[in-house]
């Protein structure tokens, strides 16, 4: 396929800060536009019924915010895209290449339409109570040849599982464990064993799915390839390790894959993005960098029960980014004019046609842009698994005569 695409022509180091930034009063105002004292006077704000008022103003925002957008656009293309393959580090296909509706006709016919290409994706449903947080995790693989498959697990979580004789001290180490935790239905940074759940191994079975139970020349991926939950293994190197040892596979061994995230947090890279011409795409960098800030920011101190050959988890994951970093490359393509920049990830001996496969699936949309191949992952994932959980924990507390009790106030408003 790379005779389908035209010349190399752009990557820089994207350091993001390692604690917030302070956000003082000048700053504040550069970019909102007026002071924060003025912000927080209630007199300067637009009482309800003067939505007209409102509009005008958010008009000409939008109007001026654009205008300068496209001010940019143009100066990135002039002195950004031709330097891409000249930064220090950036890998030997890093470049901005122009595709072709031939080109991305022959994926159709030849990959994505015959079931060449099988996407995975994953969803999850949690029910929190005080006796018991139950999550569930259900994954989807589809291809456009009418094959598919889903998997589902239940994890059941209960703060206390004994059954002693000293009741009291059962009630003091409820408390204790229960003090740990976050609210009902909230996130919390406090509560590894939650986020492990919740995150930790929806992410990991994901990418089991596509390395051990797909049969697809292309696998196509949601999110980041290697998000920072499975390389600091959420709380549990465990999970790192079984982790690590399927993207080993499925990155270096199998290496015909591609992974599109839907909100990626690097704005640099969107930025990059809405500077292409439809059908454009730009490989941008390798993950060395990306992955080396985020094994700085994990812990890796913790004990193993799994087998590393004597490695220690520092070691381990160290070992991991140094053969894997280099080998997976970042980039940005757009497909159609109405639509949005995508991020993707691939090997970089199949960038190219990675990118292709992602923008041919991509095209089918003229709106979103997006791999349609992920949005019916998705789809089917949330017609199977999507009701299922709520609908037979109520049933389950009927049964006991607790049907609402311990249920938080946001889960009664929907009954």
């Amino acid at each position: 396929m790379n005779d389908t695409l035209t010349g190399p022509q752009m990557p820089m180091t994207m350091e993001e800060p390692a604690a917030p930034v302070e956000v003082d009063a000048v700053s504040f105002q550069e970019a909102f536009g007026e002071p924060l004292l003025t912000t927080l006077n209630l007199e300067t704000w637009t009482s309800g019924e003067n939505l007209a008022g409102l509009y005008t103003r958010l008009a000409s925002e939008v109007d001026a915010a654009l205008r300068q957008e496209s001010q940019v656009r143009e100066a990135i293309r002039a002195q950004v895209f031709p330097r891409l393959g000249a930064w220090e580090g950036a890998p030997a296909c890093a470049g901005v290449y122009q595709a072709t509706e031939a080109a991305l006709e022959r994926v159709h016919r030849g990959l994505l339409f015959n079931g060449g290409v099988e996407a995975c994706d994953g969803t999850q449903q949690v029910h929190d109570t005080l006796p018991l947080t139950i999550f569930q995790v259900g994954v989807s693989l589809v291809s456009y040849s009418g094959s598919q498959g889903a998997w589902m697990h239940r994890l059941f979580r209960r703060d206390l599982r004994m059954a002693g004789s000293d009741p009291i001290e059962e009630a003091l180490t409820l408390l204790e464990r229960r003090e740990q935790r976050g609210g009902l239905n909230q996130e919390s940074q406090r509560d590894a064993r939650s986020e492990l759940a919740r995150r930790g191994i929806m992410a990991y079975a994901e990418r089991a799915i596509l390395l051990q139970k797909s049969n697809a020349v292309w696998r196509m991926g949601h999110g980041n390839p290697m998000p920072y939950e499975l390389l600091t293994g959420s709380g549990n190197l465990d999970l790192m390790v079984e982790a690590t040892k399927v993207l080993y596979q499925l990155l270096l061994d199998h290496q015909k894959f591609v992974f599109v995230p839907s909100e990626p947090s690097e704005r640099l890279l969107l930025t990059i993005g809405y500077a292409l011409n439809p059908l454009e795409f730009a490989i941008v960098d390798s993950m060395t960098e990306r992955m080396r800030r985020m094994i700085e920011h994990g812990h890796y101190r913790w004990r193993l029960t799994v087998d590393t050959g004597g490695l220690t988890p520092d070691q381990w994951i160290r070992r991991f980014w140094q053969a894997v970093g280099p080998e997976v490359v970042i980039g940005v393509y757009r497909a159609r004019p109405l639509s949005p920049p995508q991020v993707f990830y691939a090997h970089k001996d199949h960038a190219y046609e990675a990118a292709l496969v992602a923008m041919a699936d991509s095209v089918l949309q003229e709106v979103r842009g997006f791999p349609m191949l992920i949005d019916l992952a998705d789809s089917v994932c949330r017609a199977t698994f999507g009701g299922i959980l709520d609908g037979s924990v109520q049933t389950a507390y009927a049964d006991v005569n607790a049907p609402f009790q311990f249920l938080s106030e946001r889960a009664t408003r929907r009954v």
